[in-house]
């Protein structure tokens, strides 16, 4: 995953698009982002990816909001790059000591520069990771939480402008909680982005033999002056280009469009 330049052509003018329109609006400096490399993703954000001085929302859909496995798996994915371009630590901050640095290893991501942190509440978690954003040499930090108010988001917000920090909160609702009880509150538009992601079938591996590679369901529900959008994507292997996915088929009208042939990006 590269910084700022998309891996083709169409990505690159995209970016470029987006970057004029930032600077139209009155944005004195261009924000460094990540990029997916796929155009019809990349055009989604007003500067062509994923700015790394914010942070961004991913939640799961059904039993997803409680264990969290896709959307972790997702985010992991989201931030190899990030960690293979700019090095540094990634902080993983959470209630419960369920991450399976093992399976983050299958995925490609650098386990060795992971450092998990236990909270006791929400309260110290967002604190956590609010503390880590500002931290220098860490490159990304994710924190497991039910939901950011507006106040703790814009905390989170100024903490990523510091050290052009890029966080995720990882939407996770503890085992049990708050099942039909009162609705989980959202955080308003302090995030960047929120996303939604659910496991979706893979398909069959190149040898024919075992399971092919994970793939997700990747819905973008909200961006801050861009568009939303959906898609099906696929981890890519590490060392098989710059970008951790690859595009398997677009989402129409939260239905999986006619699949278009797989191809990498960059």
């Amino acid at each position: 995953m590269e910084l700022g330049m998309a891996g083709s052509r169409e990505a690159r003018l995209a970016a470029l698009r987006g970057r004029i329109a930032a600077m139209e609006a009155g944005t004195r400096t261009p924000t460094p982002v990540l990029s997916f490399g796929e155009p019809s993703i990349d055009g989604c954000f007003p500067g062509g990816g994923l700015p790394l001085g914010g942070w961004h929302e991913v939640t799961g859909a059904g039993l997803e909001d409680e264990t969290g496995a896709a959307p972790a798996a997702f985010v992991t994915q989201l931030i190899r790059g990030l960690t293979d371009r700019k090095g540094g630590a990634v902080v993983w901050v959470a209630r419960r000591a369920d991450l399976f640095a093992p399976g983050l290893l299958g995925l490609g991501f650098p386990a060795a520069r992971l450092i998990q942190v236990r909270a006791r509440d929400e309260a110290e978690t967002l604190s956590l990771l609010e503390d880590a954003l500002s931290t220098q040499g860490v490159a990304a930090a994710v924190a497991e939480a039910e939901a950011p108010d507006l106040t703790a988001g814009r905390r989170l917000q100024l903490a990523c402008e510091k050290r052009g920090g890029f966080g995720v909160v990882l939407h996770r609702r503890p085992y049990g909680g708050r099942a039909g009880g009162k609705p989980r509150l959202v955080s308003g538009s302090a995030s960047f982005s929120r996303w939604r992601i659910a496991p979706a079938p893979s398909g069959p591996p190149p040898d024919d033999i075992g399971l092919g590679p994970p793939r997700w369901r990747v819905e973008l529900e909200r961006c801050r002056g861009g568009r939303p959008g959906g898609w099906i994507l696929q981890a890519q292997e590490a060392g098989h280009g710059p970008h951790p996915f690859r595009l398997v088929s677009q989402l129409a009208d939260h239905d999986v469009a006619a699949a278009e042939a797989g191809r990498r990006f960059g």
